[in-house]
């Protein structure tokens, strides 16, 4: 069983910036993926941006060049830069680990709200 603990989220002007971290109970280093989504109110959750053993650091179009995600293996906390945020952003946004070998189990983080204000 992994618990994921997320922080960081707040309310922001467009243009601002934040910063999203979560931290796992376990060792990030031995999970197969981790990843941050978000889920808008009336809308499908989506992957943001994602760091997996098979494809490497992925990013949604809407955020290439404005998020960026990182791991620190020694607090096993992953974390999501956020900047030039807009409106759009806005939504809760929940971290994701990707655990398994054989068998991949997701877990999930409680999520954490992020808007962005015109």
């Amino acid at each position: 069983q992994v618990q994921l603990v997320e922080s960081g989220g707040g309310l922001v002007q467009a243009g601002g910036a934040l910063r999203l971290s979560c931290t796992a109970s376990g060792s990030i280093f031995s999970f197969f993926a981790m990843g941050w989504y978000r889920q808008a109110p009336g809308k499908q959750r989506e992957l943001v941006a994602g760091q997996s053993r098979e494809s490497g650091i992925n990013y949604a179009d809407s955020v290439k060049g404005r998020f960026t995600i990182s791991m620190d293996y020694t607090k096993n906390t992953m974390s999501l830069q956020m900047n030039s945020l807009k409106p759009g952003d806005t939504a809760v946004y929940y971290c994701n680990a990707r655990v398994g070998a054989e068998i991949l189990y997701d877990y999930w983080g409680q999520g954490t709200q992020v808007t962005v204000s015109s």
